[in-house]
């Protein structure tokens, strides 16, 4: 299995749609509605969650802002041993 970062960004609204948050990596892309019961953050973990999980891709993820300020990008480790807090954990699938 090859783990790929997740990079998300925002994306306003239109005039057919509300705003989203698009999750894309080089196995490709899925676009998330914007929960507004959510702040900023939680939206955008919530579309790499959900790529990360639609990928197959078990393990603890970290996150955090792009330097231009419009997402965030997510990476993958196995091992949880002495980090920081993980945005998200997907457990392995029997």
């Amino acid at each position: 299995m090859i783990l790929q970062a997740i990079v998300t960004k925002y994306l306003g609204p239109t005039d057919r749609r509300g705003s989203r948050v698009k999750a894309y990596a080089a196995a490709g892309y899925i676009i998330h509605n914007w929960d507004s019961s959510l702040g900023s953050d939680a939206n955008h973990t919530a579309a790499a969650k959900a790529l990360a999980t639609r990928s197959g891709w078990a393990g603890a993820w970290y996150g955090g802002g792009m330097p231009d300020g419009r997402g965030n990008v997510y990476v993958c480790t196995e091992s949880r041993h002495g980090q920081a807090e993980p945005a998200f954990i997907i457990e392995r699938q029997a």
